[in-house]
């Protein structure tokens, strides 16, 4: 039996639309002594008010939420709650987001095929205080550090918002959609659009619409 005090123990919130997924990653904290899940959340005002209500010292969160913008989330916690401590643990590309889940206020980035071990080892990390990055994520850091920008891939040069909109663009998702899942008008949609065109180098929707699907499908490209 658990012979930690249940008051000292640190308190997890799971932020995942799968519950499946929610279940796996609470059996796997509850069987760490001294940690316990105090809160779990699908969608993000879920998570803000999981957050106000328990006081998490950790939130685990999942970048894609039912179509929700973890990445937005994390943003909002940092502001709203900024005692709290965020690990983004999902499966998107981690070269390509682990920079801007750091910039938006999350303490580390971990792929959802990553393994038990280093799961623990970047959540003990972070709530000690520290920042979590593989070391492929510490290469490709320097690398961005040492190189002029004009070099840099055209998709990192896409803001969080015009990235989330290029991911749904590829998903098949059109306009009106996109503005309602991400509670934005339909003129600012095409307005994201019209920048990611111009930064992408392309010229019409169709180049858009296969440059988006082919990213989506491999996101290293």
């Amino acid at each position: 039996m658990d012979s930690i005090n249940p008051t000292l123990k640190r308190k997890i919130l799971i932020v995942d639309d799968h519950v499946l997924v929610r279940q796996g990653l609470r059996d796997f904290i509850e069987h760490e002594p001294g940690w316990v899940v105090c809160g779990e959340a699908a969608h993000c005002a879920d998570a803000l008010k999981c957050c106000a209500e328990t006081a998490p010292d950790l939130a685990l969160i999942d970048l894609s939420l039912g179509g929700e913008s973890g990445l937005d989330l994390v943003k909002d916690i940092a502001v709203r709650f900024p005692e709290i401590k965020m690990l983004v643990l999902s499966m998107q590309d981690e070269i390509l987001y682990s920079e801007r889940v750091l910039r938006a206020g999350a303490s580390g980035y971990v792929g959802k095929d990553t393994t038990s071990a280093v799961l623990i080892e970047a959540m003990r990390c972070v709530l000690d205080g520290g920042i979590f990055a593989t070391e492929a994520v510490k290469q490709k850091i320097m690398k961005i550090v040492k190189e002029p920008r004009s070099n840099r891939s055209p998709i990192s040069r896409l803001s969080d918002r015009e990235l989330a909109v290029f991911e749904h663009i590829g998903k098949g998702i059109g306009t009106v959609e996109i503005a309602e899942i991400m509670h934005l008008s339909v003129k600012t949609v095409e307005t994201y659009r019209a920048r990611i065109k111009t930064k992408l180098g392309l010229n019409n929707a169709p180049e858009l619409m296969q440059r988006a699907v082919q990213w989506v499908i491999n996101p290293s490209d």
